[in-house]
């Protein structure tokens, strides 16, 4: 019987993970991350709850419960870097990071150490595991007898990352950077269930979570917006914000708390609506424009940097889509290509609104995810 610790946050999503791989008649032990725990002013952290409605799961499980402290990981490999993006210029996605170093790293090692065979949470996702091509054809010229049995193999276990069947929970976006041997120990029960179905589970088996409102905001932080997390290490500084004619509109509360795209909380009163074109940290000027036609605003070039392919590189002819944003529509990838030694270039078919840079592209082949990179 293989033992899957799986990462229990107190949602209902990973306690029904729990209960579908306790049904399948694996021994499962849960587990809950503890990453952050800091009250910020006006928003206690609700790490508490959660860690007591994980508990609760697991005694209705009749599982073994642990805890594994994170905090200090967390601080370093995710918020270290999410400030540090900020304060660059960039709008970097500390979810992907989370899932990349905390989920998919640090647990992973720590859980294997601890006596686990697999990992398992929540996510919406799926992994396909199979038999490699290379192998295939070895076995098939020893079967003619074209090579000794003792010839090298590859891995026989291939894995690939695939979407969920639940499109508008699919979670394949924030997966991208988890590596192919985290994939091979990792289980996703979901991966094949709507989340009306996964709810449907938990009320039948009586889960407490089983009606618990979905976190939002930064991971493992809770209810926090963005704006209000980094201005807790991340000083006001005022400066001016400046329209498509050059002209000083208003002032801003500091240009490291504003993104590409964005429209609300730049208090700047009256007429049509201005939407962020860019910003110089630097100079602390934000720059704006009213109309939704502006070139700085759309484009049909991505620059990438940090690529992170799970299985493969794509190839030049390949038929890629891509993401830009979590949820964001598909667009079909017209060309892709190596751009130097650490980045990727991709043209696509149509123009798109905003492009973020620190945020990523994540390009799919079909259902399976290939990778992706960051913008810059």
């Amino acid at each position: 019987m293989k033992r899957v610790f799986v990462g229990l946050s107190g949602g209902v999503d990973s306690s029904v993970a729990a209960l579908l791989l306790k049904q399948q008649g694996y021994e499962v032990i849960g587990v809950y991350m503890k990453n952050w725990s800091q009250d910020l002013p006006g928003m206690p952290c609700p790490w508490k709850d959660d860690f007591t409605d994980a508990k609760r799961v697991a005694v209705q499980l009749g599982i073994e419960f642990k805890v594994y402290d994170f905090e200090k990981q967390y601080r370093q490999k995710v918020v270290r870097y999410m400030l540090d993006g900020y304060k660059a210029g960039f709008t970097p996605n500390p979810d992907i990071v989370c899932n990349q170093e905390i989920k998919f790293k640090l647990f992973l090692e720590t859980a294997l150490e601890d006596g686990a065979d697999m990992i398992a949470t929540g996510h919406y996702a799926r992994i396909f595991r199979g038999r490699s091509s290379e192998n295939q054809k070895r076995e098939a010229r020893i079967k003619k007898q074209e090579v000794p049995h003792d010839s090298y193999f590859m891995p026989h276990d291939t894995v690939s990352l695939a979407t969920a069947k639940d499109t508008n929970k699919d979670q394949t976006y924030f997966l991208y950077r988890v590596d192919a041997y985290a994939l091979s120990k990792t289980i996703f029960p979901l991966g094949g269930l709507t989340k009306n179905k996964v709810r449907e589970l938990a009320r039948k088996a009586g889960l407490v979570t089983a009606d618990k409102k979905e976190s939002m905001g930064i991971c493992f932080v809770g209810k926090v917006g963005i704006k209000d997390f980094l201005s807790q290490f991340v000083a006001e500084k005022p400066g001016n914000i400046i329209d498509q004619n050059g002209k000083v509109i208003g002032k801003h509360e500091g240009a490291v708390f504003y993104t590409i795209g964005q429209r609300h909380g730049l208090d700047v009163g009256g007429g049509l609506p201005y939407y962020v074109v860019g910003k110089s940290i630097k100079k602390n000027e934000i720059y704006v424009t009213t109309d939704l036609q502006d070139k700085k605003l759309w484009s049909n070039r991505l620059k990438l940097t940090s690529p992170h392919w799970i299985g493969r590189e794509p190839k030049k002819s390949e038929k890629l889509i891509v993401r830009i944003r979590h949820q964001a529509k598909p667009i079909p990838v017209k060309l892709l290509r190596q751009s130097g030694s650490h980045g990727w270039e991709a043209e696509l078919q149509d123009e798109v609104r905003a492009l973020t840079p620190g945020q990523s592209a994540v390009f799919y082949a079909g259902s399976e995810v290939i990778g992706g990179g960051i913008l810059i």
